[in-house]
């Protein structure tokens, strides 16, 4: 299956087998135009898919998934919303399948790589799952009874839950103002007047003693496990995967972060949370999965009697 995964700086394309291994891998910049940004994307990938062809020739592609950031109605094929990259109500399924002349599944970034993750990766044999992509903000993908959850596009905003605001007692903010890793960096710099190069230096300072470091990065675990209770309250949720670029952090997020939710939850079921396996490739992955689910779909209608 022929594979995109459009992200907000960079997309990545590829040929993905049903073993999952990948060909062709490439990343490039994801095309901006003031005008029209998804026109732009429907003509780069357009042009990948050429490449492909070309140089795969021993690999014909039967159809192609297609992810993109931001809002998405997958049911239609629309990209609703998409503030960084500027597109609003876009037919990428339509316009895509026309561009390509292949069938094309599309779907959400966060949502295909969860996806992969809950059928191949982390979250394998849960039937109830979120998968968390913290970076510098927060997105999610929640599974329920073995299915993910797409609210029509509205589902796993978990970036813009609501949670307690550690600098206004008494008030809300969202979890990706708190709990995201250009938060953790952005609010210690506010703290301190520091510079500093990412959370990963905030959390060396924190080992290192640094109180102001150690505040707000027990401030982001905080948040992130006060999300995580809210799932497993209200959804049943009995596996948390964490993966973006702060699930890096490894055990030095992990371990306070199964301490604080196990003190936030009292008749519960008490949720894994694990660090993500598939890595960067995820989304490329889940998106390869999409496509081979329309194909497979295509193919029962035609021989249905």
């Amino acid at each position: 299956m022929l594979a995109f995964d459009v992200g907000g700086t960079d997309m990545k394309a590829g040929i993905v087998l049903a073993t999952g291994r990948i060909i062709g891998l490439r990343r490039m910049a994801t095309p901006r135009d003031p005008v029209d940004t998804g026109g732009a994307l429907i003509k780069k990938i357009t042009e990948v898919a050429s490449e492909y062809r070309d140089r795969y020739p021993g690999h014909p592609v039967r159809a192609a998934g297609l992810i993109v950031p931001g809002l998405v109605d997958e049911a239609t094929g629309t990209g609703i919303l998409s503030a960084n990259l500027g597109w609003k109500d876009f037919p990428f399924g339509e316009r895509a399948q026309v561009a390509l002349g292949l069938p094309v599944a599309f779907g959400h970034d966060v949502g295909s790589a969860g996806e992969a993750e809950f059928r191949f990766g982390a979250a394998r044999g849960a039937s109830n799952a979120v998968v968390l992509v913290i970076g510098t903000g927060i997105a999610g993908a929640v599974f329920v009874d073995d299915r993910r959850l797409t609210g029509g596009g509205y589902a796993g905003e978990l970036g813009h839950a609501p949670v307690p605001d550690p600098d206004r007692p008494g008030s809300t903010t969202i979890l990706e103002a708190v709990g995201s890793a250009g938060a953790i960096a952005s609010r210690y710099c506010a703290a301190t007047g520091a510079s500093v190069g990412g959370a990963r230096q905030v959390l060396d300072l924190a080992e290192a003693g640094d109180p102001e470091a150690s505040r707000v990065w027990n401030e982001a675990v905080d948040a992130l496990a006060f999300s995580i209770v809210q799932c497993v309250s209200i959804l049943g949720t009995e596996t948390v995967v964490m993966g973006g670029g702060l699930s890096q952090a490894g055990e030095a997020l992990l371990a306070p972060l199964r301490t604080r939710v196990e003190d936030l939850l009292s008749i519960h079921r008490r949720p894994r949370i694990v660090p993500a396996t598939l890595g960067q490739d995820a989304g490329l992955i889940g998106s390869a999965l999409k496509a081979r689910e329309l194909l497979s779909s295509i193919e029962s209608n035609i021989e249905a009697p």
